[in-house]
């Protein structure tokens, strides 16, 4: 029994002596490693070759693309609607923005008289205070949707500057730009000219801002960002402006019909006398 004992005890501390030394435990843990490693990859070898391995690989831009028109530019300034002119200061409004809910005074003071017709203003006439012309100018990037030539407006440059955002310029003498062309704010549109729909601002160019067709107040918007105008709900009162504008419209072709019925009129009844 005392030498089965002495065996065990000599075990016991030969197995601590064993396990003292430094490089057993590293030894023991690199041969698990290599273990598992041996099997994984005899695992891989025996794996059937119809198994679908997974797919690590880098695919740039997979499944996420953009169009252009989503692209957004890095570092892209977001702009304000800006006074289509060089310097605000050396201009000033000789008509201001008819509003159905101003005062008389200020509501005929945007009033457009052109002989016994009259119209509402669906924008600014903007003069220089020397009373010379002056460069148009872009009032926020956008592309040119429309050009053209008007005896009684002058020249007439719309631009675009998101879906049912517009700025129109009319009373241009002088157009620098065409159909498509993309401008930047600040880009001369051309020079400020007359018109005969509004002969008593002189040397002028008339500044509008409309969001669906329908003309909002510039001064309202100027130094505010386009998606504050996309924004904003159309209220009654630009409803009620847009209305106004429409009926001056009515009222003034129902008396251009009743002036030539009385001028007809009129030429029946001298062709009657000399007969």
């Amino acid at each position: 029994m005392r030498e089965e004992e002495k065996k065990q005890s000599s075990r016991k501390i030969g197995m601590k002596n064993f396990f003292k030394k430094k490089w057993v435990f590293p030894a023991i843990y690199i041969g698990a490693a290599a273990i598992l490693l041996t099997t994984f990859l005899v695992w891989q070898m025996r794996a059937p070759e119809n198994v679908e391995q997974p797919d690590f690989s880098y695919e740039e831009n997979a499944q996420r693309q953009m169009d252009d028109e989503d692209a957004l530019e890095v570092g892209k300034t977001v702009e304000d609607f800006s006074w289509p002119v060089e310097n605000e200061d050396d201009v000033e409004i000789v008509t201001y923005f008819y509003d159905a809910t101003a005062s008389e005074e200020e509501q005929e003071a945007a009033i457009i008289y052109d002989g016994n017709s009259f119209y509402p203003s669906t924008g600014i006439a903007i003069a220089a205070k020397n009373g010379e012309t002056f460069d148009v100018q872009a009032a926020m990037s956008g592309s040119v949707k429309s050009v053209k030539e008007d005896t009684v407006l002058g020249n007439v440059v719309v631009v675009e500057h998101a879906k049912g955002i517009e700025t129109v310029y009319q009373s241009l003498q002088e157009v620098n730009v065409s159909e498509g062309d993309k401008v930047k704010q600040g880009d001369v549109l051309g020079k400020a000219g007359r018109s005969l729909i509004n002969e008593e601002a002189g040397v002028h160019a008339h500044f509008e801002i409309r969001k669906d067709d329908v003309p909002v107040n510039p001064l309202d918007y100027f130094k505010k960002s386009l998606t504050t105008l996309q924004n904003q709900e159309l209220n009654e009162d630009d409803q009620a402006n847009e209305e106004a504008v429409e009926e001056a419209k009515d009222q003034d072709e129902a008396g251009t019909s009743e002036e030539d019925t009385s001028d007809e009129e009129n030429r029946d009844a001298n062709e009657n006398e000399q007969e």
